[in-house]
């Protein structure tokens, strides 16, 4: 599958996540929204699903032990719904979703809600349930001095989200569900394009 994504989190800009280091906090919570522009799964077609990934880290990442949540933008069949939370589950199916189930504890209840965006790269805008649920509002981050955007980018070859971001912050960041709830504007954000494969 291939497509754009949005990811925030707790962390500061540049998230420490990205170069193999502790969080900025003692714990992580953050989401990453994706949308297929073209792919599938099996003999279902993805093309144009919307889907997030959400969790709380007591610690690191990669320490495990996290709570996760799928969310699956309505508009997609109920075919596409399950192939979602059949890979967001792991079990073999590939990166990035095996990483993240791999250091999952507990999932949480499956959500199905409308989710709404408006990509404009680094500067994009989503909704997820008229922005009860979540909100998330991107930018560049400004120079302190001279208040002009600053450009920067992640190469990283090794990237199994993906191979390069585009580095900002958020201006709003907020989930609220049963048992994952954080706000956390004006940290860490990334826009990027995906292409994921199966093992």
């Amino acid at each position: 599958m291939q497509g754009k994504l949005l990811g925030a989190c707790s962390c500061d800009w540049g998230c420490p996540c990205n170069f193999d280091a502790l969080p900025s906090q003692v714990f992580c919570e953050g989401v990453y929204l994706r949308e297929i522009i073209k792919g599938r799964y099996g003999d279902v077609s993805l093309d144009g699903v919307r889907f997030i990934w959400a969790a709380h880290a007591p610690g690191a990442v990669h320490e495990g032990n996290l709570v996760s949540l799928t969310i699956v933008d309505d508009r997609a069949t109920p075919e596409q719904q399950e192939a979602i939370l059949t890979l967001q589950a792991g079990n073999g199916v590939g990166s990035p979703f095996d990483v993240f189930a791999s250091v999952t504890s507990r999932w949480l209840d499956p959500i199905i809600a409308p989710i709404d965006i408006s990509w404009d790269g680094i500067r994009s805008t989503a909704k997820v349930g008229g922005g009860s649920i979540y909100d998330i509002q991107i930018s560049r981050i400004a120079n302190p001095v001279t208040g002009d955007e600053e450009e920067l980018y992640l190469d990283k070859p090794t990237g199994f989200t993906s191979l390069r971001s585009e580095l900002g912050m958020s201006k709003a960041m907020k989930l609220s569900v049963d048992g994952l709830s954080f706000d956390h504007g004006g940290k860490y954000a990334e826009y990027a394009e995906f292409s994921h494969a199966g093992p």
